[in-house]
């Protein structure tokens, strides 16, 4: 079955949500060319300035990697790039995490939250700690958001009001996503320009593929599953949907 494009005719405001600078470039950022080039408002939420990626300094990488974030931000449109400092390496679920992130939905007030996978077995090999902290802790602020009695100190202090979001989407492979998003042409060679601005991070990754070779063949491998030349995949969940309750109990 050929899978649907994202109804991002719908979509006014999305708010990425990751835990180092580059996670977003992995692919995702060529679907965010496309929608800002769409006029769609997109932010970035970074959870680390991710320090503990390179063999430099903690401090310098930081530097580095967050100047680097920006430069990639520009390619594909971004204006809105909010960078929190949980330690890198060792983002911790819980608490502190969730109210960050349910911090910046409110003050952004996306109606679609991008976030990351929390699953330990992905089918690239085991995926890294702090991402499925950050995938998790995502999930959890997008309810906490929308309750006014969840974190309600900024509502009160901070002037913030809930939010509720409409759309949660998470990257997805042929085998679990649900849509997509076609980024054959100009969204795809921003998406590659966009990863090509981590060069001092790419440059100390041994043996690591061009960002020319790497991009286009995820792209090339997704667009199968939508008919298309290149595509992005994603899990998408309508969290406004009503529940379908005849599909849990069997009844027609």
């Amino acid at each position: 079955m050929t899978l649907p494009p994202l109804p991002e005719e719908s979509f006014q405001r999305v708010l990425c949500v990751v835990a180092h600078p580059d996670d977003m470039e992995y692919g995702a950022s060529a679907a965010v060319a496309r929608w800002t080039a769409r006029g769609i408002e997109v932010g970035y939420l970074l959870l680390t300035r991710g320090e503990a990626g390179m063999p430099n300094p903690p401090e310098e990488t930081a530097r580095l990697r967050v100047a680097e974030q920006r430069a990639a931000c520009a390619v594909v449109g971004v204006e809105h790039l909010t960078v929190l400092e949980h330690p890198d390496g060792v983002l911790v679920y819980g608490l502190d995490l969730r109210r960050d992130i349910c911090r910046e939905i409110r003050r952004y007030q996306p109606d679609v939250v991008l976030g990351t996978g929390y699953d330990i077995e992905t089918p690239y090999g085991f995926d890294q700690a702090d991402h499925r902290a950050a995938g998790l802790a995502t999930l959890d602020a997008i309810r906490d958001a929308g309750n006014r009695w969840v974190f309600p100190e900024q509502i009160e202090d901070e002037g913030l009001a809930p939010h509720a979001v409409r759309w949660y989407i998470v990257r997805g492979h042929a085998g679990s996503a649900t849509h997509g998003v076609e980024v054959t042409g100009e969204p795809l060679r921003r998406g590659v320009a966009s990863l090509e601005a981590h060069a001092a991070y790419l440059a100390a990754l041994p043996d690591h593929p061009a960002p020319e070779d790497i991009i286009p063949t995820f792209t090339a491998v997704s667009g199968k599953a939508m008919g298309v030349e290149h595509a992005v995949l994603f899990r998408a969940h309508d969290l406004q949907a009503p529940v379908d309750f005849s599909a849990e109990t069997g009844q027609n």
